[in-house]
Formats: C-alpha cells, sequence, structure tokens
C-alpha cells in the first residue's frame, strides 16, 4: 500500500533562518524556494519547511509516506481507527495530502503523487 517515508514537513515559524539551518546541516541548497514551501531533497529523501505549518495546527515534524491511492488508504486506515485531519488538498503538481491522527494521538501523513 505504502512505497516508503518519503518526506518529513517541519512547521518553521522563521522561514529566512530554518533554510539557513537546514541548507548547513544537509550541505546543500533547496531545490524548492517559495515563500509557502522551502524543500531540500538528500538522496530520494525531501526535507520540508512549512511557514505555515503551526497555523494548521502541526505542533512538529510529520512525515508523509508515499501511497498509489490517496482514498484507498483513507479508507484502509480509517477503518483500523486512525483519523484523517481535514481533507486531502492538492498542493502542486498534482500531489495529494493528508494528515492523519493514529488512536494515539501520533500525526502522520500520506502523500500521492502524479
Amino acid at each position: 500500500m505504502t512505497s516508503g517515508l518519503k518526506n518529513v514537513v517541519f512547521p518553521v515559524r522563521d522561514l529566512g533562518q530554518a533554510k539557513a539551518v537546514y541548507s548547513a546541516l544537509l550541505g546543500v541548497p533547496p531545490y524548492a524556494d517559495e515563500a509557502y514551501y522551502v524543500g531540500f531533497r538528500v538522496g530520494d529523501q525531501e526535507l520540508g519547511l512549512d511557514p505555515n505549518g503551526h497555523r494548521r495546527g502541526m505542533t512538529g515534524a510529520v512525515g508523509y509516506w508515499e501511497v498509489a491511492d490517496i482514498a484507498a488508504t483513507i479508507k484502509a486506515v480509517t477503518e483500523a481507527g486512525a483519523t484523517p485531519q481535514g481533507e486531502v488538498r492538492d498542493v502542486g503538481g498534482g500531489m495529494l495530502i493528508v494528515t492523519v491522527q493514529d488512536a494515539d494521538g501520533n500525526v502522520f501523513g500520506l502523500r500521492q503523487s502524479s
């Protein structure tokens, strides 16, 4: 059902400062550098910075699992006891995302690439 953990997104308040910190940590510049998202690629992993994350209720980093069919995966995890946090969103380029909370309150994300 999933093809692996592909992306971890951190909510940040100061995008410029966070970009500097993660550029220094990762040793690479961001591949995406927008006012709404900064993304770094290291191998087949992506680290993202979301300046709107806190406003959307993010309290820490969220790992996003790549799935082939986001609707089917939401159905499966909901039937198993998880709760979606909002609606599926298209974040550009046909990529769909949603966050889900498990029965213990842990949050994880699902993403479906186009």
